[in-house]
């Protein structure tokens, strides 16, 4: 389960699917090196976004990428 004090950069290397989630909430989080640091909650407050919004929707896709 991805929470929001996890890190960026290693939810996107432990979960390569939440990629596409971050990309759609604004967040190009797989291109900034600030991933490697920032936690889910402190990035999305930086881009005016929904935490828990953001993480029902990366739990979400970590979930379907479990069920394949």
């Amino acid at each position: 389960m991805i929470t929001r004090d996890m890190i960026i950069e290693k939810v996107i290397q432990k979960h390569p699917e939440t990629i596409a989630v971050f990309k759609k909430f604004g967040l190009d989080c797989n291109e900034c090196q600030i991933a490697a640091y920032e936690e889910v909650e402190h990035g999305a407050g930086v881009h005016s976004i929904d935490v828990e919004a953001l993480l029902t929707a990366l739990n979400r896709a970590v979930a379907q990428g479990n069920r394949q």
